[in-house]
């Protein structure tokens, strides 16, 4: 089956990713300093903002980056040299401003405007300790108050391929504006693609993603437990081909089982790539995506875009963080030659 993104019109934009907006915080931490805050290790913990002031008050020195599950892929979009766009929520507050000068900085177009009033800009306070465990405490702030005035028609109607990121959809709000957002896409002749995030996310709003993928997705991004939940299912096989059913494309992830790429009934199995120890997988799926969609606006057979992904998300569990520390383009490029 033809690549439909390699018929598309000259487009400003490779893909507009639509997502979480957060500031990730990365501090190093003690378990003295766990203990005494009553922070719940190694797991992710929502907090509310009065929390997440109290935390960024009392930690140590810490890096802060722009992040959020579809910001990573369009970072890693930008690092093999495609040019991405996000829509996303902050609050004209300091965080704010580290978001999008960070996203910038990276080659990400990134020209919503900030929220005047409302809570705070989302951050991850991610406290890592010795044993290299990471706590993450998520106030959500602004970040799920997109609004369809959000949606910028010119740069979604650019862009060869639209991303959502299924985050988003804990709002009934934002389900409204990516579905918006993906009309004005197809209206234009774009693609769009979807990311289920999270199988707990499919469970809350299992219909909602159900209408949306049936409506408006032609490319579905999921790991295999998201996919079998959206369709209830314990069949990886069966969610497959219901998938495929009903978008032009199913893509999912599958760790250390590589990935599966499912389209008018073939199956292209991808294999993971190895790496010399596994450090992080935090991210692993932002970047599979990004190196996937990337193979895809460059009109690569499907099998080539799923060895992007793979070698994008290889590198990134190879260290801590969800961003590639080194040149993505480089580090693929040494593997498989010029891309």
């Amino acid at each position: 089956m033809a690549n439909p993104a390699s018929g598309a019109d000259k487009a400003s934009f490779d893909v507009c990713g639509i997502g979480m907006a957060i500031v990730d915080i990365i501090s190093e931490s003690s378990e003295a300093f766990l203990k005494t805050h009553r922070v719940k290790k190694g797991v992710m913990t929502l907090v509310d903002e009065a929390r997440a002031d109290f935390l960024y008050s009392r930690i140590g020195p810490a890096v802060e980056m722009s992040g959020g599950s579809v910001a990573n892929t369009v970072a890693g979009i930008a690092a093999l040299g495609g040019r991405p766009a996000f829509i996303g929520k902050i609050r004209n507050d300091q965080l704010g401003a580290i978001f999008r000068h960070d996203l910038r900085t990276l080659g990400v177009h990134f020209s919503t405007p900030p929220a005047i009033e409302g809570p705070a800009t989302a951050r991850c306070l991610i406290l890592v300790t010795p044993d290299a465990q990471r706590s993450m405490n998520t106030f959500l702030g602004a970040a799920g108050g997109l609004i369809s005035a959000d949606i910028d028609p010119d740069i979604v109607g650019n862009s060869k391929i639209l991303f959502l990121e299924g985050y988003l959809f804990d709002k009934p709000e934002a389900q409204a504006t990516l579905m918006l957002a993906a009309r004005i896409a197809h209206e234009a002749g774009r693609l769009v693609a979807v990311s289920l995030s999270d199988p707990l996310c499919v469970d809350r709003h299992r219909e909602a993603f159900r209408e949306l993928v049936k409506r408006q997705t032609d490319i579905l991004v999921a790991n295999e437990h998201e996919l079998m939940s959206l369709y209830q299912t314990e069949s990886l096989e069966e969610a497959l081909k219901t998938a495929e059913e009903e978008c032009f494309l199913a893509v999912c992830t599958r760790s250390e089982k590589g990935a599966v790429i499912s389209s008018g009934g073939r199956r292209i199995k991808i294999d993971a790539e190895p790496v010399p120890q596994v450090v992080d997988t935090t991210g692993a799926g932002d970047l599979f995506a990004a190196g996937f969609l990337y193979g895809l606006t460059r009109d690569m057979d499907l099998a080539i875009c799923g060895k992007l992904g793979a070698l994008a998300a290889s590198e990134v569990i190879s260290h801590y963080g969800p961003r590639p520390q080194h040149s993505l383009k480089d580090y693929i490029q040494k593997r498989i030659g010029k891309i």
